[in-house]
């Protein structure tokens, strides 16, 4: 059992937040959220960048490669605009991509709201990194970290990561035993 303090990486990808025009409410929404839901310690390294593939395809990069975060969570441009190119830069830096999570963010999104299936979320492993892709609206956020996260300590593990535990009262995580 690793007892590494996992390091947790939060990129909030917004022209005008980047700017400084419009408040990130994204990235603190992750914040807020992993605070209610880990029980396991944890540090959190934040990014904010604008909407251009090759700056979000670097902190992505110094995240995984240099911070050594076991975990990142990307909020904003996952939607249909010409701007919205989170999947893109995410997939460019990919070593693996974890279909899963994507299917069963936009089917729990759907429950909220219809235009859910216009969210293209994604998530990918690069070198031993989770990267998950969220949409910029914070509730929504929390509607997918919910749906996903039981299966995120388990993946992490088996990256051969940091141990995350969960409070269960907020999220139960599913973990099979693994040789």
């Amino acid at each position: 059992m690793n007892k590494l303090i996992a390091k947790i990486g939060v990129v909030t990808v917004s022209d005008r937040a980047s700017r400084g025009e419009y408040e990130d409410r994204g990235g603190p929404a992750i914040v807020d959220w992993l605070s209610a839901t880990l029980a396991s310690e944890y540090e959190i390294v934040k990014r904010l960048v604008p909407d251009e593939q090759t700056e979000i395809e670097q902190a992505l990069i110094e995240l995984t490669d240099k911070q050594a975060c076991c975990l990142v969570v990307t909020t904003g441009g996952t939607g249909p605009a010409k701007r919205d190119i989170t999947p893109e830069a995410t997939l460019a830096v990919s070593d693996k991509v974890m279909d899963g999570f994507g299917e069963l963010m936009r089917s729990e999104s759907l429950k909220v709201v219809p235009t859910a299936i216009l969210s293209r979320q994604t998530a990918v492993i690069r070198g031993e990194t989770l990267i998950i892709n969220l949409p910029g609206n914070p509730s929504a956020i929390s509607d997918c970290l919910n749906a996903v996260f039981p299966a995120v300590p388990t993946c992490i593990r088996l990256l051969d990561g940091p141990e995350l535990q969960v409070k269960q009262k907020t999220t139960a995580s599913f973990s099979p035993s693994i040789k």
